[in-house]
This record gives C-alpha cells, structure tokens and sequence, in this order.
C-alpha cells in the first residue's frame, strides 16, 4: 500500500508530525518497533507527564547549533502546544511552570493522541523494525518479530522521528542513527544525558542517601564546564539530584574528550567562607569540650559531616581544646568547595535523554526536512538537541514533530 507520508517512531514527535500531516488530509502510516505507541511518554514525569514548561529560554535547550532549537519553537511554542492539548481535552496543572495534565496521568496524553490519530485515519504498524531505506520515493524494508519475515512499504515522504539513545527497553535503542546515516547524514556522536554520574571516590558510600542543597560546579580538565544548584543526592556509585542531571551533557561530553572531570560542591549556598568559618570558630570557642565531629551536629548532615572531615585529612574524635585554627580553616574550605572525582556517566538504561544525533546543520530549521535527501524530515531526540529537566525534551519533541508534519503535508 501507497503513503502519502511514513513516520518511523510511534513516540512524542512521531504521533505528533502524524498528526499534523493527517490534519492537512495526508494518508500517513506510522511504524514502530515496539508493541504499542508512546511509551517512553508513559515513563515521563515519574508517570505523570510534565509535558511543557511555561519558561522557555535558549538555556533550557542544548546543542552544537544554540539557536536551532528556538528557531523550531518559534513556529510551535509553548502557547500553541497548550491550546493543542486542551483541543484534544487536556486540561493543564501548573506547578512553578511545569505543566502537567490535571489527571495527573501520562496515559492521558498518549490516549488523546492516538483518539486524534484514530479521528484522523492515521494508520499503524507495530513491532517491525525498519531494516532498510531505498530511494527515491522512499521504499521501506521492514523486519516482521512476529514471523521474521520482511515487509515493504512506500511513502512520497519520509519522516524519522525513532528517538535516541536513551531508555533502550522503551523503544529508543539507536537504530535511528543508522537510518539516518544510510541517508547521508551526519550523526554527532549520541552520549547520555539527565543521568546521575559515577565516581571513583570511596566516601560516596559512606554518604550514599544523604540528600542535601548544593551548589555544584563541573570542570573538565580544570576549565569550568557549567554551574547549576539545587538538591543533589549521594548514592553508593556516585551523586545525583536535578542540578547533577542538568550537568550530566556537558560531563558526558569532556569525559568521551577524555578529559579529567570533577564536581565542587558548595555545601551551604546561603554563607560565604567568612561567614562559616566564623560559624565553625564561634562553634569551636564554645564547645571546647565537644569533637571535631560534634561541633558539625545540626550544621551539616552527620554523614556528610563525618565526610568532609575525613577528606580534609582531619581526626573526626579529635576534643575541641587541641583543634588548631588550622585546621577549622581546613573544614570550612570543604565546605564550600568539596570535591567529587567523576569517572563516568550512568549507562543509556539509566538517561533520560540523548546528547547528540543528527547534525542539525544538515536540517532546514523552518521544515525540519533534510538538507541533503530531499522529502526526508528529522525531528525529536534523533536531532542534535536536548532539553534540560522539567517538560523541555518534550516541548522540542512537540515542536520538532508538529514542524516536520505540517512540512512534509505541503506539496
């Protein structure tokens, strides 16, 4: 059978450019490897779908080309992407910007998209692989699971919208990049971001659990990579929590650069040096009778305070009457600027998204349609940009979808 448009991925942008070109009257077929669309959406939002985000800046999005992301929004905002969902019944919960359906269920979102697909005569095919893309008018070879045999299909137009790298059991497992490649493009090398980062140093086990508000600082090769604050959390492999997420691109990055990369981390964001070492003189001066650990009980976590003693090469029983300023100087510094080797990132099991992908320099920023094989159309995490924690990845997923739908319907 014959397509006006296929869309390869049954994810955010691909049930999205499905939609809008089914909107303009074309005959689309959307293909995917998994056993039903939209799972990856389900997982969003620890399943309650934080779907956009009323803030929108050229920070919350990243990228080889810092500008191409906005470029998209600006012909899919934030603003339109409300007023899309709410045609189809969502009704948005606000929270500090973050929007989410008022049911509270990503399940919700995917069941409006496949009623407006279904509306629409969108057709569906799941669990085949695409195995194979033949020019021109694009013939695709696909792989049956079910019986092993292949299928083919044809379509005027192309759109790949398979995702990325990211969460592997839910569809995005890298297959796209090849795809893509087969093509002729350009695939920047797709590494793992909003992932917790793994560290050599034994003291994360000793802190492991103990959440904490930071400011954290990345540096590769001792050149600051970026700064973000929040809570962050010490696990057993290493450290996570939003800000650690929101640096884990740049981290990912400088490490396959094999760089040297470390964290340093501002334990108490609200003093300054002077005004904790002054704390901890004050602390000391009147708790003589009290350790070196005791005088930090109500100031810092215990384990983290047991911690910072231990790395500052101090004796955590030490009485308070031979402590030396010295060495209170010493505890202060860790305190604000504590070290945390960084050795790797978690896996793409563990990330919510892909750095990395198609090179955006060889897409049209007003289409999405390919610079180089024409009547091909990229979108979503399969394109060089990723968003930052709180509805971005799938704001661009949105945008990049609705863009490269409406393209590919027009003659």
């Amino acid at each position: 059978m014959d397509y006006d448009i296929i869309v390869v991925g049954a994810g955010a942008s691909g049930l999205m450019s499905a939609i809008a070109a089914g909107r303009l009257g074309k005959k689309v077929l959307v293909i995917d490897q998994k056993d039903k669309a939209g799972k990856k959406i389900l997982a969003t939002g620890n399943g309650k779908c934080n779907f956009t985000n009323l803030y929108q800046a050229p920070d919350c999005y990243r990228s080889d080309d810092s500008a191409f992301a906005m470029k998209v929004l600006s012909c899919f905002n934030v603003d339109r992407t409300i007023e899309f969902f709410e045609e189809l019944g969502i009704y948005p919960k606000e929270r500090n910007g973050y929007l989410y359906p008022n049911s509270e269920q990503a399940a919700s979102v995917v069941q409006v998209l496949l009623l407006e697909c279904k509306r629409l005569g969108v057709h569906f095919i799941f669990e085949e692989t695409v195995m194979k893309i033949i020019k021109p008018h694009y013939t695709l070879i696909t792989l049956d699971k079910e019986n092993g045999k292949e299928k083919k299909y044809y379509g005027k137009k192309l759109i790949l919208a398979t995702g990325g790298c990211a969460s592997p059991k839910l569809g995005s497992d890298g297959s796209g990049y090849n795809l893509a490649k087969s093509l002729g493009h350009t695939i920047l090398k797709p590494l793992p971001a909003l992932v917790s980062l793994r560290s050599p140093d034994k003291f994360c086990k000793t802190a492991s659990g103990v959440r904490t508000m930071a400011k954290v600082e990345a540096y590769g090769n001792h050149k600051l990579l970026d700064r973000e604050e929040g809570e962050i959390i010490f696990t057993d492999y290493g450290i996570s929590g939003i800000p650690i997420m929101q640096l884990s691109r740049f981290v990912a990055k400088a490490l396959d650069q094999g760089q040297k990369v470390y964290l340093k981390l501002d334990l108490l964001t609200k003093a300054s040096y002077e005004e904790i070492l002054s704390m901890l003189q004050n602390r000391w001066n009147q708790n003589k009778n009290k350790t070196m650990e005791e005088l930090l009980i109500g100031l810092l976590n215990n384990k983290l305070a047991y911690v910072l003693i231990k790395e500052a090469s101090l004796d955590p029983i030490k009485p308070g009457k031979e402590i030396s300023i010295k060495e209170i100087k010493l505890l202060a510094n860790k305190i604000k600027s504590f070290q945390v080797n960084i050795k790797a990132t978690n896996p793409f099991d563990n990330a919510q998204v892909s750095a990395g992908g198609v090179s955006t320099k060889e897409i049209n920023e007003k289409t999405m349609e390919s610079k180089l094989s024409k009547n091909l159309y990229l979108c979503g995490e399969l394109v060089d940009v990723d968003g930052t924690c709180g509805g971005y990845n799938l704001q661009w997923a949105w945008s990049s979808g609705y863009l490269a739908g409406i393209s590919a319907a027009k003659p």
